[in-house]
């Protein structure tokens, strides 16, 4: 039932994909079976995802999950569109779980927050209190592999404004302001390229607990110094 709905709505993915001449670097690199996580940034614009997914199924004929916030939940029905989707909540358990069935899992660490950045943030990588992922690769032994799409950041101008912080803070509600083409909500014509990392494999879970904790304090720091390079 997911993937049937998700190959009809193929037509129009691609569609966005010619718009924007979306072009994927590093598939012949993906993994062709077994779990993934693929990571990358969050873009207001968000559907540069779904284009990335789109691209991986063309090639490998395997349709990525992907974790949401409950915030989706916050509109009546849009969560249950969502899962129909084959997205699932972002939690740890739900992750894990997908991952021990050999799915791929798509992630973007920096969440909401991230998606949140002004244009004078664009291109950063705001990852560096998200931890989960990298966790999450080296409970499951899962590889990761990372996804930057630069100019995904540049589909809206999005402003600065008190508001967004205050409306997330403390509610974790998406508030912004931005424009697309002209004064419009009309996303801009930018080509999208994604550039994807070769399989970066986690180490092998210390018993030890503060062993443990530097294992992930450190292939965090590789990850998000990798991302860094790759935007």
């Amino acid at each position: 039932m997911r993937e049937d709905i998700q190959l009809k709505l193929l037509p129009i993915v691609n569609t966005l994909r010619r718009y924007h001449r979306h072009d994927v670097k590093g598939l012949e690199n993906f993994p062709k079976k077994g779990p993934v996580l693929i990571a990358s940034t969050h873009s207001l614009a968000t559907y540069d995802i779904v284009l990335l997914m789109a691209a991986v199924y063309e090639r490998h004929h395997r349709f990525p999950r992907a974790l949401i916030d409950r915030a989706f939940y916050a509109i009546p029905g849009v969560g249950e569109i969502m899962e129909t989707l084959g997205c699932i909540v972002g939690n740890p358990q739900n992750a894990l779980t997908m991952l021990n069935n050999g799915e791929l899992l798509y992630v973007a660490p920096g969440g909401m927050r991230e998606s949140l950045r002004p244009s004078s943030e664009r291109y950063q990588v705001k990852w560096n209190q998200r931890k989960g992922f990298a966790r999450l690769s080296i409970e499951s032994g899962s590889p990761i592999v990372l996804a930057a799409c630069p100019r995904a950041d540049d589909i809206f101008t999005v402003y600065e404004n008190s508001l967004t912080k205050w409306a997330y803070r403390n509610f974790k509600l998406p508030v912004f302001f931005a424009r697309g083409v002209g004064p419009t909500a009309v996303p801009k014509p930018v080509k999208l390229t994604h550039y994807l990392s070769t399989p970066i494999y986690p180490p092998k879970p210390k018993s030890d607990p503060a062993a443990y904790k530097r294992q992930v304090y450190n292939y965090h720091r590789k990850l998000v110094r990798k991302m860094k390079e790759m935007i």
